[in-house]
């Protein structure tokens, strides 16, 4: 057993647990995207298949329907069971599922280990928010949300832009990345302890971590929030090497530079999350979030080369990283600590059930309008959410006024 910490950022980084936290988060974004710019590969090797188009667009967001299905579960196994030896279990999991699209035989049996893979991160993701919460409280917490959200992109930046040149030698190659975190486990394993928090919690933590009384209304209506903000990120990893090709660009590589332009402005805006959260509040953190996806859509559409496709992604990135610590930051501040597992899990199906549901949602609208009508209706709705979030800040800073 461990007690609850909360050190400075300086010195997250000698933190070993810490460390092993951000370690377990670079496997976010590599779990679903990481095979993206494989894709066009996979449907070609594929395509004496019945429903080989369909099929190869569905493995990116397949790992989201098992989390959709196991993540409150894992969520409550956290909070029942304890958190490490969920998150170790969970990256074993990961490391087999993730590889053995390398050899299994055809698109179904890859989508089975896909969804086998979304059980891992469910497990993955439920355990390693909820022990963020347990080690870190406050400003602390929010900072490491930032660093959190880096980590993820940082994972995805790396990851997905190695699987564009593996895509192009073969298109199973991209699969053999999903190993690399099996080398996170020895740090997870001396360094990742349960937190006990009923009486080891410092006393301005115990103070902060009580939970809002109407906590389950508040993280149903980010939930929400979030759904609609994925549905229409989850557009980028599913449809942008389909767009790209309309282009007359090369899939795999165009591709990949673009979701690595996207990912490296993710993890430049995470960093400076806790700074925007301090000046502009969850409202005007959000506001900025929502405006810089809707105007990276609203560039996707109309620019028409490489370069403006790569500043859009950019745009987009910059983005959801602040965005996306946002939402968990409120998340596990309003929930009390013996159910930060269930709130996590709670959240993560969110997450993943708008990554499953995206192509299905814009995949007929693009067959309809194309993709720049599309790319053209998500700019319109962010930027909306950009105007709500910025009145709901001013009338928060009006409220406070003398």
């Amino acid at each position: 057993m461990t007690q609850i910490m909360t050190p400075d950022r300086a010195h997250l980084w000698q933190d070993p647990r810490a460390i092993a936290l951000l370690l377990a988060g670079t496997m976010t974004i590599m779990a679903n995207a990481t095979i993206s710019p494989a894709l066009s590969g996979l449907e070609a090797s594929f395509a004496g298949q019945p429903d080989a188009a369909m099929l190869t667009r569905l493995l990116v967001p397949a790992p989201s329907l098992a989390v959709v299905i196991c993540g409150p579960l894992a969520g409550l196994a956290a909070d029942r069971f304890g958190r490490r030896w969920q998150l170790l279990l969970g990256v074993v999991l990961f490391a087999v599922a993730g590889t053995a699209g390398l050899i299994l035989p055809d698109l179904r049996s890859i989508f089975v280990s896909r969804l086998a893979l979304g059980v891992a991160v469910a497990m993955i993701m439920t355990a390693q928010s909820a022990l963020i919460a347990d080690y870190y409280a406050g400003d602390r917490r929010s900072a490491f949300m930032g660093l959190q959200v880096a980590a993820v992109n940082f994972g995805g930046l790396v990851f997905i832009t190695a699987a564009g040149p593996l895509a192009e030698v073969s298109p199973r190659l991209p699969f053999a990345l999903y190993a690399v975190p099996a080398l996170y486990l020895p740090v997870m394993w001396v360094a990742i302890k349960e937190a006990r928090l009923s009486h080891e919690a410092p006393p301005e933590a115990a103070a902060k971590d009580g939970g809002h009384p109407r906590w389950p209304l508040i993280i149903g209506a980010l939930t929400l929030l979030h759904v609609v903000t994925v549905l229409i990120f989850f557009m980028m990893p599913t449809q942008l090497p389909f767009f790209v090709e309309t282009m007359g660009h090369s899939s795999a590589v165009t591709t990949s530079k673009a979701l690595g332009a996207l990912t490296l402005a993710g993890v430049v805006a995470a960093l400076f999350y806790n700074r925007v959260q301090r000046a502009g509040g969850a409202s005007g953190t959000f506001a900025l979030g929502f405006l810089c996806m809707g105007v990276g859509f609203g560039i996707l559409p109309f620019g028409g080369s490489l370069w403006a496709v790569i500043a859009g992604a950019a745009a987009i990135g910059a983005g959801l990283g602040v965005v996306r610590p946002n939402f968990i930051t409120l998340t596990l501040n309003a929930a009390p600590a013996h159910r930060r597992g269930l709130a996590s899990g709670v959240m993560t199906t969110g997450l993943f059930l708008a990554q499953f549901l995206s192509p299905f949602i814009s995949q007929p609208s693009i067959n309809a309008f194309g993709y720049g009508a599309v790319f053209t209706r998500a700019m319109i709705i962010l930027l909306v959410l950009a105007i709500g979030s910025a009145v709901a800040l001013g009338l928060h800073r009006r409220g406070k006024a003398p």
